[in-house]
């Protein structure tokens, strides 16, 4: 093999690249052995090749030069065995739920939908997808991408009316702002409160003491998992949007006789010359009989500004239990159902000796057409 000064450069400086195709690095070594006298099974040695391999290197090169034979010769692809059309039908199974073809299952598996592919592809018209495996039908729902094995959860809207109700609520947040402003000092003829529950708070029991942290040891609290219940509470809330003060009660239960109950504790606290306007949801106990009784006899006392059906977290009290849960019911646990009620109790007196206004930040739903 005669190689030119310039092609024996390249095969030097590629036999020892460390960033080009590997396949390129192995042919130029090679053919720069070849070149410098080695013979095939030297060669084959020496990079670790089969002879026949070395061998249809070297006479690729002698045949069509030293640059043509570190490349791969173009080839044309065979033509897919599976067709755009088989591919389409397997997508059309995929969107499918198992259930309307007969299965138990409410959602494919790959394994399920590539079984399910393989015996009907042959009726369906599409004989190469009857040994099609779990790897075949992946590559085809990637082109897409389709995950038929995962549910994501959507809300849909329900109230026809969402956006204007969404929009009183948003008006009230910035009248009250405004209130916040330039009210100081005076007796407020309007006091906004955000209501809501937290039902199904468990009380928790556990069965073994835990174990404290030991440095070095133990870097983290020991608890038994197992626990004994005790029942769950509804922590009825009313947040001040003015001040950040909060009315609660903690109730086994949450029936307009314990909403009642939280409506007169605020018609107690605040002064009888201002109206009570309250920001709460649809829940039965706001709008039950026995509630529109109460309310009828208190007139004008309180004004409901209701959030939209599934629009409580329009609702700002909603804030205010995501930081109850993150500072004190978080792996709580206790020894009895009346615990659990104190020290809910006492994380509200903690809340109370350092109030925080929660603010709504958000009003572009105002200015939007």
């Amino acid at each position: 093999m005669v190689l030119s000064a310039e092609e024996r450069d390249q095969l030097e400086q590629l036999r020892e690249s460390q960033t080009a195709p590997w396949r390129e690095v192995q042919r130029a070594r090679v053919l720069w052995r070849y070149s410098s006298g080695e013979n095939v099974a030297e060669i084959a040695r020496a990079v670790k090749m089969t002879r026949k391999s070395v061998a249809k290197w070297i006479a690729k090169a002698l045949e069509m030069g030293a640059a043509a034979a570190l490349k791969d010769t173009y080839h044309r692809p065979r033509a897919p065995v599976i067709t755009p059309e088989a591919k389409a039908w397997v997508v059309h199974v995929a969107c499918s739920k198992p259930k309307e073809l007969g299965y138990a299952a409410e959602v494919w598996t790959r394994s399920a939908l590539a079984k399910h592919v393989r015996e009907h592809a042959v009726e369906a018209g599409y004989p190469a997808l009857s040994r099609a495996g779990k790897a075949t039908i992946q590559r085809i729902l990637a082109e897409q991408p389709l995950h038929p094995e995962r549910v994501k959860y959507y809300l849909e809207r329900r109230d026809p009316d969402f956006e204007a109700k969404m929009r009183e609520i948003l008006l009230v947040y910035r009248k009250v702002a405004l209130q916040n402003q330039n009210s100081e000092g005076l007796i407020p003829i309007w006091v906004t409160i955000s209501v809501d529950e937290k039902p199904g708070v468990q009380a928790l029991a556990p069965t073994a003491p835990d174990l404290p942290p030991v440095p070095g040891q133990h870097a983290a609290l020991g608890r038994d998992h197992e626990y004994k219940r005790l029942g769950t509470c509804s922590i009825l809330a009313a947040l001040d949007l003015h001040n950040g003060h909060l009315m609660a009660r903690v109730e086994r239960r949450h029936r307009s006789r314990e909403f009642i109950a939280l409506l007169k504790d605020l018609d107690a606290y605040y002064p009888a010359e201002c109206t009570i306007r309250l920001i709460l949801d649809n829940h039965s106990a706001h709008i039950s009989k026995e509630t529109r009784a109460y309310l009828a006899m208190r007139p004008n006392r309180f004004k409901y500004v209701l959030t939209p059906t599934h629009g409580s977290w329009l609702n700002i009290v909603e804030t205010l239990f995501g930081k109850m849960t993150r500072t004190f019911l978080w792996h709580i646990r206790v020894q009895s159902w009346e615990e659990l009620r104190d020290r809910i109790l006492k994380g509200i007196e903690d809340i109370n000796a350092a109030p925080v206004v929660h603010r709504w930040k958000n009003f572009e739903a105002l200015t939007s057409e």
